[in-house]
């Protein structure tokens, strides 16, 4: 259901359908932790793998050295 929300979210689907099932899937998640089967960082991470999945990395890292048109600050 995770991959589900991020992939629709990448899309641009329907924001009502969106946002229940980020209910249903922060919900679930939420039940896992208070029940102790696994801890935020674990679900963290997961998060993090799918987002990475769809949208790529967070970071980029560049090389400094390159030159790539922008001007330093």
């Amino acid at each position: 259901m995770l991959r589900d929300v991020v992939n629709a979210d990448s899309v641009g689907g329907i924001r009502t359908r969106i946002a229940r099932a980020h209910g249903y899937v922060d919900g679930y998640m939420r039940a896992l932790m208070d029940l102790d089967f696994v801890t935020r960082s674990e679900l963290l991470e997961v998060v993090a793998r799918e987002r990475e999945r769809v949208a790529g990395p967070a970071l980029r890292v560049t090389d400094p050295s390159a030159d790539d048109g922008v001007a330093a600050a």
